[in-house]
């Protein structure tokens, strides 16, 4: 046999070593990023588990596991009440935020008419300002508009919040959309409405997902606005009723990491149910 048949195998078994060895680092890579990703939620579920006044702050591990901090948050606390007006408030923002951002986008991408760039010059200075700087103006509406300690009036806001990013995406989605498939509906006897609902609007579905993800963080998250504009704590979302827990020289670590992991789970169960549009949008996105 020659020199140059016995290297073959010498080779492969090299390079079949060198894949071995970069699938072996990519791994570590990847566990390596889950557990710096994932170590904040596994330690509020170990300290929402933990029984006692750490509360599994000096642990890695539940020293006894527990339910009674759930118990207390959903039964005592009343943070279920929470819970019902942030989804109310982050409903109605959803809802409201898409239904107008879907119509401005569609109006600012289709119809040609008079200061159209500067329309969108000025949404996008909106989305720029602070909202420190907003809350003040918009406490003088809202007050003016009587709807302080309102869930509505507090909807209302964030659909105003939401908008300006809502319509810069949807933009883009309906002029996307070719002017020859709602030429094709109008030959075929279609009214503008019935255009925009069985043709237009499922183009622009994933668009209109990934927007609605936006929006309903925006709305269960926020905390200076709701904290400003809410005076009776039966009105309270989560991001205010959390601060109970908090006291002037203690906190409730078990109770603050229950009511945290209570808060987490609408958030994950609502991008699961519209994980497949939102991917489906910012992939169309990409690619036109």
């Amino acid at each position: 046999m020659s020199a140059a048949c016995r290297r073959v195998p010498r080779i492969r078994r090299a390079r079949r070593a060198r894949r071995a060895r970069r699938a072996a680092l990519r791994a570590l890579a990847v566990a390596g990023v889950l557990a710096f990703t994932l170590f904040p939620a596994y330690f509020m579920l170990v300290s929402a588990l933990s029984q006692g006044p750490s509360s599994g702050a000096d642990a890695l591990l539940p020293t006894s596991i527990t339910l009674d901090n759930f118990r207390f948050v959903l039964a005592e606390a009343g943070f279920l009440r929470y819970l019902a007006n942030s989804l109310a408030v982050a409903g109605l923002t959803v809802a409201g935020s898409g239904v107008l951002a879907l119509l401005a986008a569609v109006a600012v991408a289709r119809f040609r008419f008079r200061l159209r760039t500067t329309v969108l010059v000025m949404v996008l200075i909106v989305q720029m300002v602070p909202l420190e700087a907003l809350v003040i103006p918009l406490f003088l509406q809202v007050r003016d508009l009587q709807l302080l300690n309102s869930l509505l009036g507090l909807a209302a806001v964030y659909i105003a919040l939401a908008l300006p990013f809502a319509v810069w995406m949807l933009r883009g989605f309906a002029a996307a959309v070719p002017a020859e498939v709602e030429e094709a509906a109008y030959i075929d006897g279609c009214s503008w409405g019935r255009m925009f609902w069985s043709v237009l609007l499922p183009l622009v579905a994933p668009g209109l997902v990934a927007t609605s993800v936006f929006s309903f963080i925006t709305a269960w998250n926020e905390f200076i606005l709701a904290l400003t504009f809410m005076n009776d704590s039966d009105q309270y979302t989560v991001a205010v009723g959390l601060r109970q827990f908090f006291g002037q020289y203690t906190t409730d670590w078990g109770s603050v990491m229950a009511a945290s992991t209570v808060i987490t789970l609408p958030v994950m169960v609502f991008f699961l149910l519209v994980q497949r549009g939102l991917v489906a949008g910012l992939t169309r996105g990409a690619v036109r």
